[in-house]
């Protein structure tokens, strides 16, 4: 566990999967979930080399399949420091033999942590380093506290939206795959009210939304701001009952259901040059009252 803080904030986040262990407020109050192994062990994986889950967990690249599990290899992987502070850390994951065998290239993944003026950036920098073409997706999946610690009742919690957000959801099939028929959206407006039985379906999939940044908690309370302004798609998430929720920037998603092509053709992939790096920043900021 590397520990660090400031700005009103402290995180631990482990070298397993660079995963943020806790966020915490000046009081000591823990914003991130636990990981209580009732619901789900995670609390803020990373997404590398895909986000979401791959029809038949493979993928196709120059005629050869290949095999790889739900949202990738990084959130197990072990990551390297490479260099610290009092109020940051970065960690480093680069390919190897294991890498390989399931994901073909050269890459080499840094991720930023820094506290600073109430808010935890987190900034995720992917790099070719091999002399071909990359396909590649990262995403973010912090699991949030729900209800936050500051006294207010778990169902007057909500997101809400920098804009309107009316364009239709997409939800995932029996599979994991995004299902072909988009949904209607539950979000009012600006504002998605929160309840456990929007998640019985699994997660809500914002593939194309209009905002770049939420605002999360009770009306009344003190609320986290969630800002990805590289990240074009959003997923929302829990399993109904449990004590988070995930608010998940993105770029990149699950297969759409009987996807067969090429993994370059997959949706929410980008294609790293040789030589090519690509950073994915998501800021959370603890906002008071007043």
């Amino acid at each position: 566990m590397i520990e660090i803080a400031g700005g009103g904030l402290s995180a631990g986040i482990t070298a397993l999967g660079a995963e943020l262990h806790y966020l915490r407020d000046a009081e000591g109050r823990d914003l991130l979930w636990d990981g209580d192994p009732a619901f789900w062990t995670g609390r803020a994986p990373l997404l590398f080399p895909i986000v979401g889950g791959l029809n038949r967990d493979s993928y196709h690249l120059d005629g050869e399949t290949y095999h790889l599990a739900k949202h990738g290899f990084a959130r197990r992987s072990r990551f390297s420091v490479a260099g610290q502070t009092a109020d940051h850390v970065i960690f480093r994951l680069e390919a190897d033999a294991e890498t390989r065998a399931v994901y073909p290239f050269d890459f080499r993944l840094d991720v930023r942590f820094t506290l600073h003026d109430g808010a935890l950036t987190v900034t995720a920098t992917v790099a070719n380093r091999g002399d071909t073409p990359m396909p590649a997706s990262f995403g973010f999946h912090p699991a949030l506290r729900w209800p936050l610690p500051y006294g207010q009742p778990r169902d007057i919690h909500r997101i809400h939206f920098a804009r309107p957000e009316p364009a239709p959801i997409r939800r995932l099939d029996g599979d994991g795959l995004v299902s072909p028929t988009p949904r209607p959206t539950p979000i009012e407006g600006d504002v998605l009210p929160l309840a456990d039985a929007l998640f019985t379906d699994d997660a809500i999939i914002l593939d194309t939304p209009a905002s770049r940044a939420v605002t999360y908690g009770a009306p009344a309370g003190p609320q986290l701001a969630i800002d990805f302004p590289d990240m074009p798609m959003l997923g929302i998430w829990t399993k109904p009952g449990a004590g988070y929720i995930c608010i998940e920037p993105w770029h990149g998603i699950a297969d759409p259901a009987g996807f067969l092509g090429d993994i370059f053709a997959k949706p929410g992939i980008l294609t790293f040059a040789p030589g090519e790096e690509n950073a994915f920043t998501m800021h959370i900021a603890l906002q008071k009252p007043g």
